[in-house]
């Protein structure tokens, strides 16, 4: 059966959403199609709006969600109608050499890189007006009904509350992962990080986890820091109050930089500040925010010789499919909160106001 639904719709870019009605299709073979419960709003998508992240529209945005389990398709063996689900946008087929290696979590099989909008057989499953919509990395979740391929879900315990571990599909886990997992942060560590928005709050959980002594963090909205300093800071530095280059106000405050660095932005400008400010010859930088379009580094390479090391990290080094189903239960154990990542909760039809609190630093 066809759903019609609610869908938040992006006709075109730098424009609002326009809540539309929308016809899912059923799902195809191996794939699964999922009543939404709640979705997270994420700068990722709000960078397709502005083009930094370049995407085809008209397009469905959303990657950061949890919901029930409507319809599966043919063969499809995992899942089942009523699970609750975690949708994945690095999706992991357990085939390619990423998934296969011990290393890796990028699948080949993502839409994060080649940015086509489609289902992996190149088609969509939303119409609107007669006119096909496309997909966003294989999740599109600000809408009542999306469809996904069955390497791009994960089942969860079936006792947690969807509006919390809806962060778990994107910002929590991206940001916790680069800490514990890709930067593998060490106990008694120094760590500097670099953007205070969801994310970089869930990095800053990730080192005080790991056992970290110092957690600077680093943002131009000083508003930032009272939840900063809850969720494990131990300093909190606005740039703005300085008048010379922040990767040198903190080696000074360091003594010779920090550990372990982490830019959660997505800008040129603070990568290059977040590597420069890390120990010379063993600091390690990882790149969390999201690069945008089209923007290229020009780096002294004296930086990278001395024997530092940078770091990229997609869903903070997880394997999707293996690794959601255990911070859900990490989550539901209490090892990690979640709520205070969470500032206000609106009805779907306000997402728009939404972004307005993303765009404004709330």
């Amino acid at each position: 059966q066809v759903i019609k639904c609610k869908a938040a719709v992006m006709w075109e870019a730098n424009k609002p959403f326009s809540i539309e009605e929308v016809e899912v299709a059923p799902p195809k073979a191996h794939e699964v199609r999922i009543k939404i419960v709640a979705t997270g709003i994420c700068r990722s998508d709000d960078h397709v709006i502005t083009g930094g992240l370049v995407m085809p529209f008209p397009i469905i945005l959303g990657h950061e969600a949890a919901g029930i389990v409507e319809s599966v398709g043919q063969g499809v063996t995992s899942i089942k109608p009523g699970d609750k689900v975690i949708p994945l946008f690095v999706p992991q087929c357990g085939e390619c050499n990423s998934c296969l290696s011990t290393k890796g979590n990028l699948c080949s099989k993502n839409d994060n890189g080649s940015a086509a909008g489609l289902m992996p057989d190149g088609t969509t499953r939303f119409t609107c007006k007669g006119q096909a919509i496309h997909h966003f990395v294989g999740t599109s979740t600000f809408t009542e009904y999306t469809v996904v391929h069955e390497s791009a879900v994960a089942k969860i315990d079936s006792a947690a509350p969807l509006e919390k571990v809806c962060l778990i599909g994107c910002g929590f886990s991206t940001g916790y992962g680069a800490a514990v997992q890709t930067a593998k942060v060490e106990p008694g560590s120094t760590c500097a990080v670099f953007g205070l928005g969801g994310v970089g709050l869930s990095v800053v959980m990730g080192c005080k986890a790991a056992g970290a002594s110092r957690i600077i963090a680093i943002d131009i909205n000083s508003d930032k820091f009272a939840k900063a300093k809850e969720l494990g800071a131990t300093e909190c530095v606005n740039p703005k109050d300085f008048k010379k280059p922040i990767h040198e106000v903190l080696i000074e405050m360091t003594g010779h930089g920090v550990d372990y660095s982490f830019e959660v932005i997505g800008r040129t400008e603070t990568m290059i500040a977040a590597l420069a400010c890390c120990q010379y010859n063993y600091g390690v930088s990882v790149i969390v925010g999201v690069p945008p379009a089209a923007q290229k580094i020009t780096f002294d390479p004296m930086l990278l010789f001395t024997g530092r090391n940078w770091k990229g990290s997609v869903f903070g080094g997880w394997k999707s499919k293996d690794s959601v189903p255990k911070l859900v239960a990490d989550y539901m154990k209490k090892k990690f909160v979640l709520d205070p990542l969470i500032t206000h909760t609106l009805p779907f039809t306000k997402i728009n106001e939404g972004f307005d609190l993303l765009r404004t630093g709330k």
